[in-house]
């Protein structure tokens, strides 16, 4: 196939994940009766997203002319491993891989079994060439090159076992938000969706907020009531009830409106259904800290540029522009230079 025919592909997956097609929403049934964590809401918000963030013939076009690219004179196969964590999570790597000409081989994870195969034999039954440029298996061998996901306890594991093979493996990271006590209602509503979506179970999640000195959280807590109808996922209310329970045993000091528990604490990595704090005295001291830790965040939200830091504006975590997500340059990159 050629690049044009690759990207009106990808364009009319695009459209079909905006759509309500019947059969569409019964796959995502499944996987919701499957994993209640990918409810059948939240799958249709992320593909519609995706949809209307990436895959439409004018991001297309304008994304891949951004790079030094050419055909493939010899394609490869490159697996892609997604985590599984949230909906269609994998999906972008393969869209990446498929993009650029080379073939994906595709391990999908026990969580999210139905609704990639599905998008990737529609793509076949709309357009019979595309089946080369695709493989689903449930064991990889073969491959020329590998973008995956790990956690802290892998690492070491994965990148041993890669080490051979030109390879993605991307790390466990988290995303925060830093307040300066002047956001609107509107912007910390957008907030909210950045900590709440899809459970906040995805690393572009806020898991912790960097706050003034003397920081009112009494708005912040009212407006992210909003978001209260997550508890009526019984997944997320047996963690938001244990780790309530935890704290009180524990006599460890937080905040809580009935759907986050907010805790002060030095850690980029929190609970489900909870949120950590900092705060901080002078913007350029804690601009130099994240810098430091920057391996370990996926992304930055604030209110206002910050000089030194690429960030995002409440409520865009979920669908960065392709230019914004880092991921999405580096995948690029790598699949270019095969």
């Amino acid at each position: 196939m050629s690049l044009e025919e690759r990207i009106e592909l990808l364009a009319q997956l695009g459209v079909y994940l905006s759509s309500d097609d019947e059969h569409l929403h019964a796959v995502m049934h499944r996987t919701a009766y499957n994993n209640q964590w990918l409810t059948i809401e939240n799958s249709k918000k992320v593909a519609k997203a995706i949809a209307s963030a990436y895959l439409t013939k004018a991001h297309l076009l304008d994304w891949i002319a951004k790079f030094d690219y050419k055909d493939q004179d010899e394609p490869k196969k490159v697996g892609v491993v997604p985590a599984g964590n949230i909906p269609l999570i994998g999906l972008l790597d393969i869209v990446s891989t498929f993009l650029v000409g080379h073939t994906a081989l595709i391990k999908p994870t026990s969580a999210e079994e139905y609704l990639l195969p599905h998008l990737i034999k529609k793509m076949i039954a709309w357009e019979p060439k595309a089946a080369a440029y695709f493989q689903l298996n449930n064991f990889l061998k073969g491959f020329d090159a590998i973008i995956t996901r790990t956690n802290g306890s892998k690492n070491h594991y994965f990148a041993t076992y890669f080490s051979k093979f030109p390879h993605i493996i991307r790390e466990e990271r988290h995303s925060i938000a830093i307040l300066n006590g002047t956001e609107t209602e509107a912007e910390l509503l957008a907030l909210g969706n950045d900590v709440f979506a899809n459970f906040g179970l995805g690393n572009e999640n806020i898991s912790k907020l960097y706050v003034p000195e003397g920081y009112n959280f009494d708005q912040l807590l009212t407006i992210f009531h909003e978001y209260r109808q997550i508890v009526l996922t019984s997944k997320y209310k047996n963690n938001f009830d244990y780790n309530y329970s935890l704290f009180l045993l524990n006599n460890v000091s937080f905040l809580a409106n009935g759907c986050i528990i907010l805790k002060e604490d030095p850690a980029l990595t929190s609970r489900i259904a909870c949120l950590h704090y900092e705060y901080y005295t002078d913007i350029s001291t804690l601009t130099k800290s994240l810098k430091a830790l920057q391996k370990e965040i996926r992304y930055i939200v604030s209110k206002h540029p910050i000089a030194g830091l690429q960030t995002l504006l409440q409520g865009n975590t979920q669908t960065p522009s392709l230019q914004e997500d880092p991921d999405r340059v580096e995948t690029m990159q790598f699949l270019i230079n095969l």
